[in-house]
């Protein structure tokens, strides 16, 4: 027979918050609930399935896993990766880019089973909540969205005892920092992030240093794209997990990144992120080698809008896709290998070949020789250089 109650998505993690949420949505307020639970590469196979057997307990009529990780590679990592976008210089918008790629996904589900509501666990302090609730308006515009975490201000104690009067089994305590973990890296927040002054613990981290010995790593570009990595040809997400993997082995990519939230506020998160660091740090290094001067310019004015506006929810702004076309165009001659070499808690770029290398030797060596032109010829560019600070000073006569 066909349910008469209301339907409701969850976008689902198995954290405490949407736990609670799929249990409050299914118990109090006696609705179908379908838990739905966008994959960007931070779940192992044996991770989803507990997150599956775990909705089991809690009332779900059906949990759905979506793997979304080819299409947040083909639709925002690779301009990430061509804009050498990062976060105040530091965050490689980890948890930022994702969550509108999980928030698309939950409402095209919403879409297909005709979902009266949608709901999400992000309580009121945070970003998450505006990236879902932005991106649930404009793509489901017709369920209404449901927050209980937030609507309630619950607390963290509140929610753990509500599950366990309920009886589900879950070992929510030992849970002290909040990590979101996906493909282009893992957040780590709780605790120390919440002052201004106390550094991450190394125990927090949930990848350890194993390596004590240096090593080189080889990343190749073909068009701004990663192809392979120590001349071993890969698709691209296959690079980034191998990166990761070396990466992230000598506790490589670790960071604390401060920064404003879209309601206002100043946030602190720790994060690691081996890969994203590394392969935008070769790949800037390669553009440095390919591309001309303003290139490079306008590159990075466009990137750091593009990072920007992916921060701050606005992932469905035309104006992203035409900053897309942009980055592409300037990744035309941003073909070689970066080499890099990799110690504890360290890395560096030493350098690149590329046949588009504009350090070409036809024009002469800096600072050593000069093929293409004459010590009369630098003379003579000077003083016209010159020409306009020379007007200004002697009409301002200072």
């Amino acid at each position: 027979m066909t349910s008469t109650k209301k339907k409701v998505v969850l976008a689902y993690s198995g954290g405490l918050d949407t736990t609670y949420c799929a249990l409050y949505l299914s118990k109090e307020l006696n609705m179908d609930v379908y838990t739905v639970l966008g994959n960007t590469g931070g779940f192992s196979d044996e991770e989803l399935q507990d997150i599956e057997d775990r909705t089991k307990q809690l009332g779900v009529i059906q949990h759905a896993a979506l793997d979304i990780t080819e299409e947040y590679y083909d639709k925002c990592i690779k301009y990430m990766i061509m804009g050498n976008v990062l976060k105040n210089n530091t965050y490689p918008l980890s948890v930022s880019s994702e969550r509108a790629f999980q928030a698309m996904a939950i409402a095209q589900y919403a879409h297909s089973i005709d979902a009266d509501f949608i709901a999400h666990g992000s309580t009121g302090a945070g970003n998450d909540q505006i990236r879902f609730d932005l991106i649930f308006k404009i793509m489901a515009p017709n369920a209404e969205i449901i927050t209980p975490t937030r609507d309630m201000e619950l607390s963290r104690e509140t929610e753990i005892n509500y599950l366990k009067e309920n009886g589900i089994s879950a070992n929510f305590e030992k849970m002290q920092y909040s990590i979101n973990a996906g493909i282009w890296g893992t957040s780590i927040g709780g605790k120390e992030t919440l002052n201004s002054s106390e550094p991450l613990p190394e125990e927090a981290y949930p990848k350890q240093v194993v390596k004590t010995e240096s090593e080189k790593l080889t990343i190749g570009f073909e068009e701004g794209e990663l192809v392979s990595v120590n001349d071993e040809k890969l698709t691209p997400l296959e690079a980034i997990k191998k990166i990761e993997a070396i990466g992230s082995q000598f506790g490589i990519g670790r960071d604390m990144h401060i920064g404003d939230t879209i309601i206002g506020t100043k946030g602190r998160v720790a994060f690691e992120a081996a890969a994203p660091l590394m392969i935008i740090q070769a790949h800037q290094t390669l553009e440095k080698h390919t591309l001309t001067k303003w290139q490079m310019h306008w590159k990075e004015q466009i990137a750091n809008f593009y990072g920007m506006l992916l921060h701050e929810a606005q992932y469905l702004e035309p104006v992203m896709r035409n900053m897309e076309t942009f980055l592409v165009d300037t990744q035309k001659k941003v073909t070689g290998t970066a080499t890099l070499k990799l110690s504890p808690k360290y890395f560096q770029v030493e350098g690149i070949t590329s046949p588009n290398d504009l350090m070409t030797d036809l024009f002469g060596q800096y600072g050593e020789t000069n093929v293409g032109w004459t010590a009369d010829d630098v003379k003579g560019f000077t003083n016209i250089l010159a020409n306009s600070l020379k007007i200004y000073y002697t009409v301002n006569q200072e």
